[in-house]
């Protein structure tokens, strides 16, 4: 059998999306899986164990017809049994009619008219659960899997060497995610926790653990986040892992992983990390598991900005 699941959003989107795959996989062993992802979220499938090939399109540029005719000539071409929908566009309801594929499984809403199979959207759920519904018309409808992800070797060879580095690798290490101030501006996420904030909990922490260092994940989109949180706090530690392998075999490491919404939130709940998510207007139980390892502290006014940090230190040490 061959499946094509087409998947827009961002890296934390896909990740959400593995248990589905996961699934397909378990229960259709010899089945080739491929994803069309956009462009920026191809990187998420460096850590997926279930997927075969992975195709760039970007769902939400300004396609031309000749865009969208390329896209169904090359999902023609490799003749797939199934295809999935994992977004409400219908759009993509009719491209997926344009291609002939036999099956073709969405939900409920937009585009449902173009395809063969739909489930209910039920957006209240885990986000992981509201994707595995799509596997119904297949058969499978045994509980959503965990989030599970399969690290190359030499990423986790690569953390154990920056453990070192960091001077880590025997007292662990608290972690540290701010979100991008890139995409909290480009798409007007609410996903950034001012400095200042986090200057308060870091402090809390070095005074009641001074044993247990503080480490900060940088990126390319966070680095003035972090050139002011060394400002005042010069002894906490930096991490620069360059891609999603490497960012989750550090996230493994840790004692505790504390982030806004996030792709690093969502590999910390992977790996099985104690982890403290910071949210604001989004209900925390659409993006964590009901598990006692993960946490979660929405904001009262729906911005995580104004959440005190004396409740995330609350909640640190109240468990």
């Amino acid at each position: 059998m061959r499946v094509v699941a087409l998947v827009p959003g961002g890296i934390g989107d896909q990740i959400l999306f593995f248990p589905t795959l996961d699934d397909l996989k378990r229960y259709y062993p010899n089945a080739q899986i491929d994803v069309v992802v956009e462009p920026r979220s191809k990187a998420a499938y460096r850590v997926s164990k279930s997927v075969n090939e992975v195709l760039a399109f970007d769902f939400k540029d300004r396609n031309s017809l000749a865009d969208w005719g390329n896209l169904v000539g090359s999902i023609r071409d490799r003749e797939y049994d199934v295809a999935i929908a994992a977004g409400q566009s219908w759009l993509v309801g009719l491209f997926l009619w344009l291609t002939g594929i036999p099956k073709r499984i969405g939900y409920q809403g937009k585009g449902a008219v173009f395809l063969t199979d739909v489930v209910p959207f039920k957006p209240s759920q885990y986000a992981a659960a509201v994707y595995h519904d799509l596997l119904q018309p297949l058969g499978i409808k045994s509980p959503t899997p965990e989030l599970a992800l399969n690290v190359p070797k030499p990423d986790i060879e690569w953390a154990q060497r920056e453990q070192k580095r960091l001077g880590v690798n025997e007292t662990g290490y608290v972690l540290i995610y701010n979100g991008s101030d890139q995409v909290s501006l480009a798409t007007d996420a609410d996903t950034i926790y001012p400095v200042g904030n986090w200057q308060q909990i870091i402090q809390d922490f070095q005074y009641k653990q001074p044993d247990l260092p503080v480490v900060v994940v940088k990126g390319a989109d966070n680095e003035q986040f972090v050139r002011s949180l060394l400002e005042y706090s010069p002894e906490i530690k930096v991490t620069t892992p360059d891609d999603i392998g490497k960012l989750a075999a550090i996230i493994a490491g840790a004692n505790l992983m504390l982030s806004t919404d996030s792709a690093p939130l969502h590999l910390s709940v992977a790996v099985q990390t104690y982890t403290i998510g910071l949210f604001g207007s989004t209900e925390p139980a659409k993006l964590l598991p009901k598990n006692d390892r993960f946490l979660a502290i929405k904001s009262s006014t729906g911005k995580v900005a104004d959440i005190p940090p004396k409740t995330v230190l609350e909640k640190i040490w109240g468990g």
